[in-house]
């Protein structure tokens, strides 16, 4: 699979006493097909299809801020534990996405 760019947009709106209000909204990129990494999750039986979404687009977005600041204590800190279980998850999933790469 090549690194064709994906975007994707973010709209957070937030519900409260029956009225909708926007509280976000922000694009995200990168070469990852997030809607093949939730099916390949999702089939795992691991969590519910809602759950599975929520961690695949969790993960992508701190996977994303950890390689902008790598340098950063906290994410110095954190980043073995996140490579690790992000290794775990594709390893029970058959893999991320299926893009060039998927041995990282």
């Amino acid at each position: 699979m090549d690194k064709e760019k994906k975007s994707y947009h973010f709209n957070i709106t937030e519900v409260q006493d029956g009225k909708i209000q926007e509280v976000m909204n922000f694009n995200f990129g990168g070469h990852h097909d997030l809607a093949v990494m939730v099916k390949k999750l999702e089939a795992t039986g691991m969590f519910s299809d809602k759950h599975s979404r929520e961690l695949v687009i969790g993960l992508r977005l701190l996977h994303h801020v950890a390689k902008k600041y790598p340098d950063n204590e906290i994410i110095k800190a954190f980043a073995p534990a996140l490579d690790a279980f992000k290794k775990s998850i594709k390893a029970k999933a058959g893999g991320g996405c299926g893009c060039s790469c998927e041995g990282k």
